[in-house]
This record gives C-alpha cells, sequence and structure tokens, in this order.
C-alpha cells in the first residue's frame, strides 16, 4: 500500500499517467494479500487446522448415485492435487454396476478440515443418464461427511471388550495381497454403534491401527459435541440422503450450472468445478457462516 501511494505521489509530480498501470497492479496484489490474511482468520476453529478425514455415500439414485459419488471423489481429489494436499484413501465399497456406493479418505495438509467443512451435506446432481437407454434426465444424491482427523490427546479410554473387530478381504484395484488374504478391518465400538473400517494397508495389523486412529477422531469428536455448546460447527446437521435436503446442485441438463443452496454463490462452468475449482463456494461459505 505505501508502495502504491509512493508511485501515485510520483505520477501526480510527473504528470505520468503510465505510472497508474503500476500502481493498478500493486493495489490488486494488496487486495488478494488482504483477502488471503482474512480468510486465515475465518478459519478460528479449534480443528481446522487438523487434517480431514471424509466419507462419501451414494444415496437414493442406484448405480446413477454411485456413479455420481465416485465423480465426487474424483473432484475432492483434483481439489487437494490443487492445493498440494495428500490423499489417503481408508475404505472403499464398489458400486454393483458402476461407481462407489461409499469410500472413505484422509485429506493431509494445512488447514484441510478448516476448508473442507465447508463440503459437508447432501449433493445433488441433474444430467442426462448415461445408464439410460431412453437417454432420460436423472437426479442423483450423494452425502459428503467431513471430520476433523483429531490426535489422542489421553482423554478417550477405548476398552478392548467395548470392540468387535471383523475381518474381511479388500476390495478394488491393488497389490496381489487384494481378494487373497483377510487383511481389511471394520471396528464396531459397541457403547456408541460407531463402525470404522480400513483396507488400504498391506497388512492387518496397519489396517487395525489406521482403523484405531478413525475411532479416536470420532470419540473425540463425539465427546466434545456432548460438551460444547457449538457442536454443530464440528458435526453439522445430519439429514437424510435424498430431495430436499441438498446443500449444493449441479446441473448439467438442461443447462449447466452449479449452486450453493446456503450461500447463493453459483457458476455455470460446471466441469471446472468437477476438476476440483471448489475455492469459490468454500470461502463463500466461510465469509458467511
Amino acid at each position: 500500500m505505501s508502495d502504491a501511494e509512493v508511485m501515485i505521489q510520483l505520477a501526480a509530480e510527473e504528470d505520468d499517467e503510465s505510472v497508474l498501470e503500476e500502481v493498478a497492479e500493486e493495489l490488486a496484489t494488496a487486495e488478494k494479500d488482504i483477502e488471503e490474511i482474512r480468510l486465515r482468520t475465518l478459519l478460528k476453529g479449534k480443528y481446522d487446522a487438523c487434517d480431514a478425514i471424509l466419507t462419501l455415500h451414494a444415496g437414493a439414485g442406484g448405480t446413477e448415485a454411485c456413479d455420481w459419488t465416485e465423480m465426487l471423489y474424483r473432484m475432492y481429489i483434483c481439489y487437494a492435487e490443487k492445493h498440494d494436499y495428500k490423499i489417503t484413501e481408508y475404505d472403499r465399497l464398489d458400486g454393483d454396476g458402476a461407481g462407489l456406493k461409499s469410500v472413505c479418505f484422509k485429506v493431509e495438509g494445512e488447514n484441510a478440515y478448516g476448508y473442507l467443512k465447508a463440503e459437508k451435506g447432501i449433493h445433488r446432481l441433474v444430467r442426462i443418464s448415461p445408464f439410460d437407454a431412453n437417454a432420460r434426465r436423472q437426479t442423483s444424491f450423494s452425502s459428503v461427511d467431513v471430520m476433523p482427523d483429531i490426535q489422542d490427546d489421553g482423554d478417550i479410554e477405548i476398552r478392548p471388550e467395548d470392540l468387535k473387530v471383523d475381518t474381511y478381504r479388500s476390495s478394488g484395484a491393488g497389490g496381489q495381497h487384494v481378494n487373497k488374504t483377510e487383511s481389511a478391518i471394520r471396528i464396531t465400538h459397541i457403547p456408541t454403534g460407531i463402525i470404522v473400517a480400513c483396507q488400504n494397508e498391506r497388512s492387518q495389523v496397519q489396517n487395525r491401527e489406521q482403523a484405531m486412529q478413525m475411532l479416536r477422531s470420532k470419540l473425540l469428536e463425539k465427546k466434545e459435541e456432548e460438551r460444547l455448546a457449538e457442536a454443530s460447527e464440528i458435526k453439522g446437521e445430519i439429514k437424510k440422503i435424498e430431495w430436499g435436503s441438498q446443500i449444493r446442485s449441479y446441473i448439467f441438463c438442461p443447462y449447466t450450472m452449479v449452486k450453493d443452496h446456503r450461500t447463493g454463490c453459483e457458476t455455470g462452468n460446471v466441469q471446472a468445478v468437477m476438476d476440483g475449482e471448489l475455492d469459490p463456494f468454500i470461502i463463500d461459505y466461510l465469509k458467511k457462516a
């Protein structure tokens, strides 16, 4: 700002309007920096600096919904790549015909949860179905749950007798161990009914460690919900994966538009959004939340 002020004085003294272009560039840079600082101040939640664990579930719509869930998964992978975040897949359940019934993955990076918490909710897709021979328009739903990866602070006690541990064969593409050894782990915490699963590691021991870490995070999150008045900021509102409960709509036909129903933010460039361009929606949500 000081540099811009000096340049304006120089332009006035020398009656040289060509300097004003440089002034405009300086001001644009300053505006961008100020906006970034402002955004950082919005990420002041207790867990905003944590990594994020996302779980996507296909809702109403059958094969369409499974395909939509896989499309959303790709969208978040693209978003993570744009922000130099690391993606680690924990668990996935493939659809019967195509796509994914569910997928759980971790996003690691600076303020990952702070940003991605804006994505929690029901996402609605409207398009001409590629699975319909009559090329009819279909509506599909998928839920996105976002949880901070909270490290154990020693306050959570998990008793072995409270756990039900199941092993099963991993699914999907992978190394030679896939579908040959029961390395995947599913843990049910009996008192709370919380279920976590992990199949991405090669050994049962590693998968168990990952699943236990997720369970600790979920139990810590539950504890915060019970203890804090601002619990809704952590867990959010759980809604059915169906009509009338979506936070965002993605319209591919008869026109192209992505609209966030909470903030009113929208764009006609659907392809950019599906390629991970989520910043306008996330930033607008953080400003208005």
